[in-house]
């Protein structure tokens, strides 16, 4: 079983180097829902600091072997993400980069949202929004009970909290002190038609979240020294969940995309696609 890496060691070299992943996750998610002419470009940006962070920094996994029973778990809850979740995990080496490519396409093994059976990498079918953390929580007690020592990250979006089954989750997990449990919400405060707090207000989600037992920390999450740390925090934790506020802006990186309610599920056009990745300094390599 391997060790945990200390990742917040040498973050003046670290730091760069993940802002670098994320630039070119954030290219390849908008290349990819262009050519499929559809899915749900705000999002993914707006979450993909996050995952870049965990895949290739926080948690351990192996893309050799996506099925090793010692690897850490991620649900992305808000699976309508996935090309954030894709992007990342073929730079991670679960895939080729240039399949990316096949999204929403026919025969593709990248669905519009993830599938554990047809792509590597992914631990959980997601889609359904308010799923996912009832899932993780089962993953995360199975762990518990197996005496085994990963760990499992659920994804959540901030309008996705307005499902019930997430709040009798959180009862749940905080009720069986689930320490080996870290749920982050994509806290982008808009969703499909209009601001989140127009819609069912969420806020205030960190004492929301306390009152069921959990540890709650709030971040900017576009910030990789804050996000590393808080995960670090989460680790020390032990006797309660913790759940991450990840403050942060739909449609980040990209300035006409920037918290722009219809960027949630449209794709850019082709002209706008080539404005955008001259903003993030040009296509992918």
């Amino acid at each position: 079983m391997s060790q945990r890496l200390d990742y917040l060691k040498d973050l003046e070299n670290v730091i760069p180097d993940l802002e670098k992943k994320a630039n070119r996750a954030r290219k390849w998610i908008l290349k990819m829902t262009t050519e499929a002419g559809s899915g749900h470009p705000g999002g993914s940006l707006s979450v993909v600091d996050v995952l870049v962070a965990l895949y290739f920094r926080v948690m351990r996994h192996n893309p050799l072997n996506p099925r090793w029973e010692d690897r850490d778990r991620l649900v992305l809850s808000k699976g309508h993400a996935a090309p954030a979740l894709y992007a990342v995990l073929a730079m991670a080496g679960y895939f080729p980069e240039e399949e990316l490519m096949t999204l929403r396409k026919l025969g593709t093994r990248l669905q519009g949202h993830p599938s554990m059976r047809l792509t590597p990498g992914v631990d959980m079918s997601t889609g359904s929004l308010g799923q996912g953390l009832s899932v993780g929580i089962g993953m995360a007690l199975a762990g518990k009970l197996d005496r085994r020592d990963y760990r499992v990250y659920v994804l959540l979006g901030d309008g996705e909290c307005q499902e019930g089954q997430v709040w009798e989750a959180a009862m749940f997990a905080g009720h069986h002190r689930l320490e080996n449990l870290c749920a982050v919400v994509d806290n982008n405060k808009l969703q499909l038609d209009a601001p989140t707090d127009k819609i069912v207000s969420v806020e205030p989600l960190a004492p929301k979240f306390e009152a069921f037992g959990w540890n709650a920390i709030v971040i900017n999450g576009h910030d990789f020294k804050e996000i590393l740390m808080a995960f670090r925090e989460a680790e020390k934790v032990r006797d309660r969940p913790t759940v991450i506020i990840s403050n942060t802006i739909k449609g980040k990186g990209v300035s006409f995309m920037e918290g722009v309610v219809k960027y949630h599920g449209k794709p850019l056009t082709p002209e706008q696609l080539k404005a955008a990745l001259e903003e993030l300094g040009g296509d992918v390599e």
